[in-house]
């Protein structure tokens, strides 16, 4: 019987193109880094409630709740998206005292709303900020995921990464002859190449009534978004005249 043979304990790795001396081989990374506009804002909504039963709590919060919703809703298309996050209903317990006896509930639930309309932000985040017992945390500037400075800074980025390689060709007086490869920073072990821009953060409450003259609109300034893309890329050249 044969037996047949057992297959090599490691792995073949594939051999890196360290190139030849007919084809040397250049190694560059392209890096481009961009300042635009924000296209989206943000905005975090707390909504609380506090009664001396549950029932009485809650219908404070759903009151305070569909407020906060038709407001927002009135500014139509300049809101992109409306979500409704955490809802709790909790209980306080007398400090002093024997036993599980209540002394409150206290109602809360978020609310998170996207906007494109930046001169209907300011005026929205005052009129929230305006109501009984709701909290207003933001903006976060930030872009769309599919939007379009992604791509210039991509390919800003390889072409940065040709112009580089080419300089080294012609500094030993040679030239680019071909594309051996081209790849994300990181794109072996999944590590994200872009890293996020930071978004400011501005925080409003209001506790008490709303006065009788409505407050003026916040003047918010969008914070100018840092668009990120490396790329390593390899070529091969001609023979250097050294």
């Amino acid at each position: 019987m044969t037996v047949p043979s057992s297959a090599p304990s490691e792995e073949l790795q594939p051999a890196v193109p360290y190139g030849t001396p007919d084809a040397p081989r250049i190694a560059v990374r392209g890096e481009a880094s961009l300042e635009v506009d924000p296209e989206i804002a943000r905005i975090g909504v707390s909504v609380a409630s506090r009664g001396k039963d549950r029932r009485a709590a809650l219908d404070d919060l759903t009151r305070r709740n569909a407020a906060v919703l038709d407001l927002i809703k009135t500014y139509g298309d300049a809101v992109e998206r409306l979500e409704t996050g955490a809802f709790s209903i909790s209980p306080e317990l007398k400090d002093k005292g024997r036993g599980e006896r209540v002394h409150a509930y206290h109602g809360r639930v978020h609310i998170t709303a996207v906007l494109t309309d930046f001169t209907a932000l300011g005026e929205l985040t005052t009129r929230l900020a305006d109501l009984d017992l709701t909290r207003v945390d933001g903006p976060w500037w930030a872009l769309r995921p599919d939007s379009p400075a992604h791509r210039e800074a991509r390919q800003q980025a390889v072409r940065e990464a040709v112009q580089r390689a080419r300089e080294y060709a012609e500094a030993l007086g040679a030239s680019l002859a071909a594309l051996v490869e081209l790849a994300d920073i990181g794109a072996e072990n999944a590590t994200p190449p872009y890293p996020q821009a930071p978004g400011s953060r501005m925080r409003s409450a209001a506790y008490g009534a709303a006065e009788d003259a409505a407050a003026a609109p916040l003047d918010l300034e969008p914070q100018r978004q840092r668009v990120y893309a490396q790329v390593n890329a390899r070529f091969t050249m001609t023979p250097p005249q050294l």
